[in-house]
């Protein structure tokens, strides 16, 4: 294939990643490729000049969404335009989908660009009659889970399960985790407790205030214990803002002013290190169940999100290694049942039996392909080979 025409894009970090992934897979195995579009710090250390800073698109929840929908709108159109007007080989769109599709929507009409989307919606969760609608305006889907390709395939669209990029990643050794605790003055007897917020400015401001009302808690049976938190750059400022009330006071690992994969190596390390976490839901379930480590997992939208979306969901957990393993081990604190008293009862239990979830993660880690390909480079040829 000679010169490729990429246009890619991506919303929030877990997209950045994929995207940054997507992008090497693709110069790999066409040396010439030319990308235009948004991403974050990852994509643009692969080459990628981003037309706008990717956290103008970091949002989710229909509450959250409703106070910058106009910029949104705005952006919407604008980058829609950028691709007719450079009219790419192929428009590929990674995750946020109330932006991504919306894109693709207008592209279509205007066009017969093809179009990828990187990450197929979760249908099996909530919302199936959204793979009837993004048929409309999407080609080709590149699935995270092995149980996704049929649901896009009943309604017209091509589908691969390209793998999903937390089973490739190497576990942290002994020795760096054991480096890590020392540099920064934790005690290998003391429990480490793995924190993450959120990585969304909402999710940030929603879920800190709770999880350090709990945290404070379980410290007082368990004084030893240390935390540490890792921060996306995109909400870095926003989570030292929110840590700075907790009544015990974490490790912050802020990766800006950090070469990329620096960040990325001690993010890997920590988690590693961790011997339990306390997570916002999400996709870090699975960075999680790489690194070996167990979780309590919670979640909360704005009250209003909460009321729609609770009416829409097909499944009863939101748990990612829950659904892939099929298990209900890993503990859920969501919706209206997240509050202090129930996190710090769930953490306890984790604190107390932290191996209950080893197998489930082990089954999770091998059924997203890990031993395969990387999922970057699969994700390059299923494009390249559906391109024809």
């Amino acid at each position: 294939m000679g010169a490729l025409k990429v246009f890619i894009l991506a919303g929030e970090p877990s997209g950045d990643a994929l995207g940054a992934a997507l992008m090497a897979g693709l110069k790999s195995q066409v040396p010439g490729v030319a990308f235009d579009g948004i991403g974050g710090p990852l994509m643009q250390a692969r080459g990628l000049v981003s037309r706008f800073d990717m956290s103008e698109l970091t949002v989710m929840g229909i509450a959250e969404v409703l106070p910058k929908y106009r910029h949104l709108k705005r952006r919407i159109a604008e980058t829609a335009q950028a691709v007719i007007d450079t009219a790419p080989d192929v428009l590929i769109t990674i995750d946020s989908p109330d932006f991504s599709l919306r894109v693709a929507r207008l592209v279509k009409a205007a066009s017969d660009i093809r179009t990828v989307h990187y990450v197929a919606p979760t249908v099996w969760a909530w919302r199936p009659e959204r793979a009837k609608k993004m048929a409309a305006m999407i080609d080709h889907v590149l699935a995270l889970f092995p149980f996704e390709p049929p649901y896009m395939e009943a309604e017209g669209m091509q589908c691969d399960f390209v793998g999903h990029p937390a089973a490739t990643v190497p576990r942290a050794s002994a020795a760096a985790q054991a480096e890590f605790r020392a540099q920064h003055g934790l005690d290998d007897a003391a429990p480490l407790i793995l924190v993450l917020p959120g990585s969304r400015r909402g999710e940030v401001a929603r879920m800190s205030p709770v999880f350090g009302e709990a945290l404070g808690r379980l410290a007082r049976t368990r004084p030893d214990m240390k935390l540490v938190v890792p921060a996306a750059g995109s909400v870095a400022d926003a989570v030292r803002t929110e840590v700075s009330k907790w009544p015990i006071a974490p490790l912050v690992l802020d990766p800006r002013g950090q070469d990329a994969d620096a960040a990325l190596a001690e993010k890997r390390v920590a988690f590693a290190a961790a011997d339990v976490a306390l997570a916002t839901s999400g996709t870090v379930a699975l960075e999680l169940a790489a690194a070996g480590t167990p979780m309590v997992s919670a979640y909360d939208l704005h009250w209003l999100s909460r009321a729609i979306i609770s009416r829409m969901v097909t499944t009863d957990t939101g748990s990612l290694i829950n659904h892939v393993a099929d298990t209900r081990i890993v503990p859920e604190v969501v919706g209206k049942d997240f509050n202090a008293d129930n996190v710090v009862r769930a953490m306890q239990g984790l604190l107390a039996d932290p191996d209950a979830q080893r197998d489930a993660m082990e089954l999770t880690m091998d059924l997203l392909g890990r031993g395969g390909a990387d999922p970057g480079l699969r994700a390059a040829r299923a494009v390249l080979n559906r391109m024809g």
